[in-house]
């Protein structure tokens, strides 16, 4: 169950936020909140904005990638509620980014770190992707565990 509860929240957070900076502010224009600078830029390629121009041909990446996540998490002996956290975050931001994509041939950033500008979509990615290193190790030193015994 908090797969589908986080894929979800994710997705509409990360909607919901973008479609409140398309609305405040205008391609290029910068804004303060609180301690965290947002900047709208429109990427119409993937991360670190390489390949341009690709945006609907990376939505249906995104909507194969979201399958792949539903058929491993089915299939996968890798089971947890850490486990299943990580692919909803996974999933929760690809469909977010994909859903722009689709829709818009390209996706909106506006959060600004050292790293670039992104979005609630990348930021989860990120998460999810760091909870799967997470629960492979507590998998790994469970599994180490039960072989002393």
């Amino acid at each position: 169950m908090p797969f589908y509860i986080i894929a979800i929240l994710v997705a509409a957070a990360d909607q919901l936020s973008k479609m409140w900076i398309r609305v405040h502010l205008d391609v290029g224009e910068t804004m303060m909140l609180g301690s965290v600078e947002l900047s709208r830029f429109e990427n119409s390629g993937m991360a670190g904005s390489l390949l341009q121009g690709y945006g609907r041909l990376f939505g249906v990446i995104a909507v194969l990638f979201v399958l792949g996540v539903l058929y491993y998490r089915k299939r996968s002996e890798e089971k947890g509620v850490l486990f299943d956290c990580a692919l909803g975050f996974l999933a929760g931001g690809a469909i977010g980014n994909g859903i722009d994509r689709l829709l818009f041939g390209q996706v909106t950033d506006f959060i600004v770190r050292s790293g670039g500008i992104l979005n609630v979509a990348d930021h989860a990615i990120e998460a999810g992707v760091v909870l799967i290193i997470l629960s492979l190790i507590v998998q790994a030193l469970r599994n180490r565990k039960a072989l002393r015994q």
